[in-house]
C-alpha cells in the first residue's frame, strides 16, 4: 500500500499535473489572443493578470504560514525570489507580445525550445549529469530531440484533412491566421524565445530556491508579488492611455480573471514539481502543448484536423515517452546506487584479513 501511495505521489500525480498545466495555459493563450482582438492592450493584461494571481494566492499563504512553521526569510533568499519575480515578469512581457505579433499556434511551437534550453542550462549549472554513456542519458537527449521534431512536424507539414469541419463559421483561430500573415512572424518569434529562454532560467533559479525554501505557496506567491511590483510601473510606463486600464465585463475581463486563477495554479505546480523532479522533467511536457492546441483547435474552435497534427503528436508521444522512460532509469540507478553505499561498511575490504595466528603473536608482543 505504501508503495503504491509513492508511486502515485511521485509519479502519477505530478504526470497528471503538468499536463493540466499545459491544457491551462494553451487555453489562456486563445483568450489573450482574444481579448486583443477586442482592444486590450498586452501591458494592460499583464499588469491586472499579475495582480489578480498575487490575490488569489495570498488567502493561502497565509493560512500555510499559520499551519505549518517555516524558517526565516534570509537577504541571500529575498534576492533569488526578486530575480524570480524580474525573470517571470519580463518573460510573460514578451511571450505576450510575441503572441500579439504572431498566433497561439506559433506560441505553442515555440515553447518547446523549452526543453533544450532547460537542459543546456541545467548541465551549465551541474544540475543535470551529462553521461553519454549512460542509457538514461541517452534517452532523454534523445527524447527530447524527437518532441522537438514532432512539433516542428505539425508546424511545417500540413498534409490532407482529416477531420473537415467547413460547414462551421469562421472560428477564432482562423482570424489568428489571417492575423499571423499580416504581422511580423519573424519578430513574435523571437520574443516568444526570449520568453522561454527566461523561464527556463525561472526554472532553474526556482529548484535551487525550493532547496533552500522548501515552501511552494510562500515561494510563488513572494515572486508574484515582486512581479507584480515590477510589472506594474512597466506597464503604466508602456501604455499611457488611461482609458485602456478600464475593464469592461466582456471577455477581456474574463480572459483576466482566467489568467490570475490559471498563473497561480501552473506557477504553483511548477515550483512543487521543480522541488520533486528537477527542471528537466517540468520542461519535458512543453512540447504536448501544441499537440493539445491541434486537439482543442478542432473540439472547441471547429478547427479542421490535419494528418500533419496527427503524425506530429504521435512522434511527441514517442519522444516524450522517451524522455520520461530516461528519466525514470536514472532515479532507478540513483536509488541503486544509494542503496549500495548503505551496504558500504560490509565490503570485504573492510573486514580484517589478517590471519588468526598472526593477530595472537602481534598482541603476544
Amino acid at each position: 500500500m505504501l508503495v503504491l501511495r509513492n508511486y502515485c505521489y511521485k509519479d502519477v500525480l505530478p504526470f497528471s499535473a503538468m499536463v493540466a498545466v499545459e491544457c491551462t495555459n494553451v487555453v489562456l493563450n486563445v483568450l489573450f489572443i482574444a481579448a486583443t482582438l477586442k482592444g486590450t492592450s498586452n501591458y494592460v493584461f499583464n499588469a491586472y493578470s499579475y495582480a489578480v494571481s498575487t490575490l488569489v494566492l495570498l488567502p493561502f499563504a497565509f493560512i500555510f504560514i499559520r499551519t505549518t512553521g517555516l524558517p526565516p526569510l534570509k537577504l541571500s533568499l529575498l534576492y533569488r525570489i526578486f530575480l524570480l519575480g524580474v525573470l517571470g515578469s519580463v518573460g510573460t512581457i514578451c511571450g505576450y507580445k510575441g503572441i500579439e505579433y504572431s498566433s497561439a499556434t506559433l506560441a505553442s511551437a515555440m515553447s518547446n525550445l523549452t526543453p533544450a534550453f532547460t537542459f543546456i542550462l541545467a548541465v551549465i549549472f551541474r544540475m543535470e549529469k551529462l553521461d553519454l554513456r549512460s542509457s538514461s542519458t541517452r534517452a532523454k537527449i534523445m527524447g527530447t530531440i524527437v518532441s522537438i521534431s514532432g512539433a516542428l512536424v505539425i508546424v511545417l507539414y500540413e498534409g490532407p484533412k482529416i477531420i473537415s469541419t467547413s460547414s462551421q463559421p469562421p472560428s477564432l483561430s482562423h482570424h489568428l491566421h489571417l492575423g499571423l500573415s499580416q504581422t511580423n512572424r519573424v519578430i513574435g518569434g523571437l520574443l516568444l524565445a526570449v520568453e522561454y529562454l527566461l523561464f527556463s532560467m525561472w526554472y532553474i533559479v526556482q529548484t535551487q530556491v525550493m532547496k533552500i525554501y522548501p515552501s511552494e505557496i510562500v515561494v510563488v506567491l513572494l515572486c508574484l508579488l515582486c512581479g507584480t511590483v515590477i510589472c506594474a510601473p512597466l506597464c503604466l510606463i508602456a501604455e499611457t492611455d488611461l482609458s485602456a486600464w478600464r475593464l469592461k465585463p466582456d471577455i477581456a475581463l474574463v480572459a483576466i480573471v482566467y489568467s490570475g486563477f490559471a498563473s497561480s495554479f501552473s506557477s504553483v505546480v511548477h515550483t512543487w514539481g521543480l522541488h520533486l523532479k528537477g527542471p528537466v522533467y517540468i520542461s519535458l511536457f512543453k512540447p504536448l502543448s501544441i499537440a493539445i492546441a491541434a486537439a482543442m483547435g478542432v473540439i472547441f474552435l471547429g478547427d479542421a484536423l490535419y494528418l500533419g497534427s496527427v503524425v506530429g503528436a504521435l512522434i511527441i508521444s514517442i519522444g516524450f515517452y522517451a524522455a520520461i522512460w530516461g528519466i525514470a532509469k536514472e532515479e532507478e540507478e540513483e536509488e541503486e546506487m544509494s542503496e549500495d553505499c548503505g551496504f558500504g561498511s560490509l565490503e570485504p575490504s573492510s573486514i580484517d584479513k589478517t590471519p588468526l595466528l598472526q593477530r595472537c603473536k602481534v598482541e603476544g608482543m
